[in-house]
């Protein structure tokens, strides 16, 4: 039985249920048995990725099992898929720390508005994972969990802010996972633990129950093991929700053609397509780690331009410089923390609280610059340039993609491959300086994929994920999902980690 569950995908969870060959109840229990041994047992990989496990989980599983039972259909779209939820969606009765040791005993009272959408297609909450304190880091460092080990190699980071997620649905301790990415926070852990990770564009899917870190940029996502598990998970995520109004936005983008996201999935798309490749995107050739991701990414873009994909060379000028200037968290991220803690006053705290006494992880230097930082905004004399810097750069980008015609621009995620954990404890990286790809498309508001594209294979560190991120236009992300589904099936790189 453990080996038709192993990898077990949406498609395939739904296929065995309706033919009898197991039910809900034994795919929790599956997954149960590898959270308690390779995520819990001390004497095991002990990876250190979940933090609380639904004790009702297989009471769904039962009620789901007796409904397809007596109906003979499935409850929804999801019906009977066990997710885990990164620890910043607030969860009805299942305890919620938003990464933080301030909220340890925080047990909410109503699910966050995307976690209703799941339980509502039939979802299985399993469980909650592990985050930074209030996802102010690349790597997993929290004040609640400490760190959580990387999958494929037990010494290194599994990147942040959506860590645990990362970890556990590479580890095979849920069939999806729900992350939250603001400057890369689905992407960064997807390219370091070999998953495909979708960032939305803002709006998409509801923030509501969610702690912010910056608004405008942060939006919920999949976080899953193929393409299509991502596109059918985005149909029941997606959807307008008055209590956020961003949503009101993705309204105008209308539904997916054909009715889901997953409906026109095929490698077609990828063969006729034009992908810009970004200049300034891969890292030094003279640096081991960064050559070990650039032979990865380039031999991946040379199987596809083999397949009838189209190349195209582009670049932003001084796009460092645009990077750096539109990288606002100290301006506004304490605003919008403090906004959010003013609601939730069961907490008894703030930002400038939380730094005084410090009740975070030492090696979040970035929450550091946040509780340092202005009040308000409006407070910084640099914030309205940072904002006209932000327009720029998505102008920029869009009409690059006008100028080529191109689909979508091409890079990896990040310069380096998974970090050593040593590392990201000893604050190797200041927070604004860590190689990571991901801002682009954060800080334009746009929306990005990334997917496996192989593993590297220089001997320092072998084995190692390493992803093609695809950034492409606003609301757009069904063509992203379809562009992905074609670099998954052409390339077909990722390999489970070897635990």
């Amino acid at each position: 039985m453990a080996s038709e569950l192993r990898e077990l995908t949406v498609l395939a969870a739904h296929d065995g249920y309706k033919s009898g060959r197991f039910t809900a109840r034994q795919v929790v229990e599956y997954y149960l048995d590898r959270i308690q041994r390779l995520d819990k047992d001390p004497n095991g990989p002990n990876l250190n990725s979940i933090l609380a496990v639904s004790t009702t989980a297989l009471a769904e599983a039962d009620a789901l099992d007796a409904h397809l039972k007596s109906t003979s259909s499935l409850k929804g779209g999801l019906h009977g898929i066990p997710v885990v939820i990164k620890d910043q969606a607030d969860t009805k009765g299942l305890t919620t720390t938003y990464g933080s040791i301030v909220a340890k005993d925080n047990v909410p009272k109503e699910d966050a508005a995307l976690v209703a959408r799941l339980k509502a297609a039939g979802a299985i909450v399993l469980a909650k994972t592990t985050m930074p304190d209030w996802a102010t880091s690349w790597h997993s460092t929290s004040s609640i969990s400490g760190v959580t080990k990387n999958p494929y190699d037990l010494v290194r980071d599994p990147g942040g802010s959506s860590s645990g997620t990362g970890t556990a649905v590479a580890a095979d301790l849920g069939l999806l996972g729900v992350g939250e990415d603001t400057g890369g926070s689905i992407r960064l852990p997807s390219f370091f633990c070999g998953l495909v990770g979708l960032r939305c564009t803002p709006g998409t899917i509801s923030r509501f129950g969610l702690s912010p870190l910056l608004v405008p940029q942060d939006t919920p996502g999949p976080m899953c093991r193929t393409v299509t598990d991502a596109a059918l998970m985005l149909d029941v995520l997606a959807g307008f929700d008055e209590r956020d109004p961003y949503t009101a936005t993705a309204v105008i983008a209308g539904p997916p053609k054909g009715g889901s996201y997953a409906a026109n999935l095929s490698m077609e798309r990828i063969k006729s397509a034009r992908l810009g490749l970004l200049e300034g995107t891969l890292g030094p050739d003279s640096d081991p780690a960064c050559h070990s991701v650039n032979k990865v990414i380039n031999s991946a873009l040379k199987t596809l331009q083999d397949n009838g994909t189209t190349l195209v060379d582009v670049r932003i000028p001084d796009l460092a410089q645009i990077l750096s200037l539109t990288f606002t968290y100290p301006q506004r991220s304490r605003s919008d923390l403090d906004a959010w803690f003013a609601r939730h006053t069961f907490l008894k705290t703030d930002t400038k609280a939380i730094y005084g006494s410090k009740q975070y992880h030492p090696a979040l230097d970035l929450f550091e610059d946040i509780a340092l930082g202005p009040g308000t905004p409006e407070r910084d004399p640099t914030f309205t340039s940072r904002l006209l810097a932000r327009d720029r750069l998505q102008q920029a980008i869009i009409s690059l993609m006008a100028k080529y015609e191109l689909d979508a621009l091409a890079f990896p995620d990040c310069q380096i491959p998974a970090p050593l954990l040593k590392d990201a404890l000893a604050q190797r990286w200041p927070a604004d300086t860590f190689p990571t790809n991901t801002l682009v498309a954060s800080q334009s508001l746009m929306p990005a994929i990334s997917v496996p594209v192989g593993l590297t294979q220089d001997q320092t560190a072998p084995g190692l994920p390493v992803g093609l991120e695809l950034l492409g236009l606003p609301y757009r992300e069904q063509t992203l999902l379809e562009l992905a589904y074609g670099v998954e099936r052409i390339v077909a790189a990722r390999q489970p980690p070897p635990l």
